[in-house]
């Protein structure tokens, strides 16, 4: 079986200090594919020359035992007022420049919970990169917290019959998966599926999502998964084979068939043709 880590961080320097090792981990759980999500400048360079240095290590390996690591360009809402039209044109000269490895936009969206940038900060800059995205043909990785319609309301008005995107992390309600659904997008599912609480709601939302539509993934180093939350707080790639385990089991279907489907739905939303 073959697994898709949709999204996650793997530039965090949480994974300076044994990051061979850490890949290693995710390969041997089935983890062929990594996308990692840029949410600034600094972390997209970071995350560009580990792309780099993976694609040059597999060739020395002669495309054998590695991990296919592709990112995305972005900027986060947290960090929204840091935003500027530079940014957005050195994203999309990035985009330009390596296309092999850049295959999506974001994390971008709306997050009024912890309000690290104002609401019309954060409004304006979401607008204009959905516009970016729209113009390379690139999909979108959104974020949304506590946005009280306003992510959905501005996700409409600029709707585009034409545009990949997924809601990472998808935590909202029923109606609102329904209306991303209504939109053409994918739904990103994390740990939280597997935590006894917090995933009671996003389990039985889980069974109502069809299975060409959603897509896995750690978020790491965040949003560790049962069981391996009780044994460090550092989530990373190849605990995704715990969200697909409890995903398995929900939907109460045959697991190499789930693998493949959800590794096609990853490389039909970020348009990874050499991958399917």
């Amino acid at each position: 079986m073959r697994l898709f880590d949709s999204h996650a961080h793997i530039d965090d320097d949480l994974y300076d200090s044994d990051f061979n090792d850490m890949l290693i981990r995710a390969y041997d759980f089935g983890v062929q594919a990594i996308m990692v999500a840029g949410v600034t400048p600094e972390t997209i360079s970071k995350a560009l020359m580990i792309a780099q240095q993976q694609r040059v290590d597999s060739v020395n390996r002669q495309n054998k035992d590695g991990i296919n690591i592709f990112i995305s360009v972005g900027m986060h809402p947290h960090d929204a007022k840091q935003c500027s039209d530079d940014i957005i044109s050195n994203y999309k000269e990035l985009a330009d420049k390596y296309p092999s490895i850049i295959k999506a936009w974001g994390e971008t969206g709306l997050d009024f919970n912890r309000m690290h940038s104002p609401c019309d900060v954060q409004e304006k800059w979401f607008i204009r990169q959905i516009e970016a995205a729209d113009d390379l043909n690139l999909a979108l990785i959104f974020h949304e917290r506590d946005s009280n319609g306003k992510f959905l309301e501005i996700l409409k008005s600029l709707d585009h019959k034409d545009r990949r995107g997924v809601v990472h992390c998808f935590s909202g309600t029923r109606q609102e998966m329904f209306s991303y659904l209504d939109l053409g997008y994918y739904i990103g599912i994390t740990g939280i599926l597997t935590l006894q609480q917090r995933g009671d709601m996003l389990r039985e939302l889980a069974l109502l999502i069809p299975e060409d539509r959603i897509v896995i993934e750690t978020d790491a180093p965040y949003l560790t998964p049962a069981p391996m939350k009780n044994k460090t707080r550092r989530n990373e790639p190849a605990f995704v084979k715990y969200v697909f385990n409890r995903l398995a089991e929900i939907k109460s279907v045959d697991p190499e068939q789930l693998a493949d489907r959800l590794w096609q739905n990853s490389c039909l939303l970020y348009n990874i043709t050499e991958l399917q």
